[in-house]
């Protein structure tokens, strides 16, 4: 596995942009900064537009891995801006597949425990001006995740990342979204296993549990 490192840290506010000629508001669109104020709750100077659907004390630090950034430029033949999936923390060596759910790690002074894949919306698209962006995603399972702040603290670009645990049950963020998005009649031992997971939010307990129920 490559070594864990951070390649640039983002935040930003809710913006009006516009996509096909309809205005949307979104806070998407980060900006790199020099360091992040990490709190329980969210991150100083980054907000979301839509509460309802975002945020929380379970989605506080959204992390993009930097590898998908060249899967992605080779898909479409152009390269993606940065900070392109409104992520915070732009990182090597944390893919979906190698970070599972209840895992902690430390980056600088904070700690951080994994907390739930991300559920990918059309504001992918929008962002990046690419109609064909969400499905990808949702066929790859590129899609990033979040962490809920067990302690604040202050993220760096050259804050070292530092994995202080992994949970016992191993249920790896890449196979939760496979499951939920591509398995029509899942193993029920194994989506049992998921949802034994204390440390998965809430929402994607909720889906899981929908998806147990039909």
């Amino acid at each position: 596995m490559a070594e864990r490192s951070i390649v640039y840290v983002s935040k930003g506010l809710p913006k009006n942009r516009l996509y096909n000629g309809q205005e949307y508001r979104s806070a998407i669109w980060k900006e790199q900064t020099d360091e992040l104020h990490v709190r329980m709750q969210q991150i100083d100077g980054d907000e979301v537009a839509a509460p309802e659907y975002h945020g929380g004390p379970d989605r506080v630090v959204c992390l993009y891995p930097f590898e998908h950034y060249a899967h992605w430029e080779q898909e479409f033949g152009q390269p993606l801006e940065k900070s392109a999936f409104g992520e915070n923390v732009t990182a090597i060596g944390m893919r979906e597949d190698a970070v599972c759910i209840g895992d902690i790690y430390q980056f600088g002074d904070a700690i951080l425990q994994v907390s739930q894949g991300r559920y990918p919306c059309a504001k992918i698209n929008k962002r990046n001006q690419n109609n064909q962006l969400l499905k990808k995603i949702i066929a790859t399972g590129y899609t990033g995740y979040f962490f809920r702040v067990l302690q604040e603290g202050t993220i760096r670009p050259d804050s070292p990342i530092v994995q202080l645990s992994a949970h016992p049950a191993q249920v790896s963020v890449a196979s939760v979204h496979h499951l939920y998005f591509h398995e029509t009649s899942p193993d029920p031992d194994v989506l049992r296993r998921m949802l034994e997971v204390e440390e998965l939010a809430l929402k994607w307990r909720k889906l899981l549990l929908e998806k147990q129920q039909k």
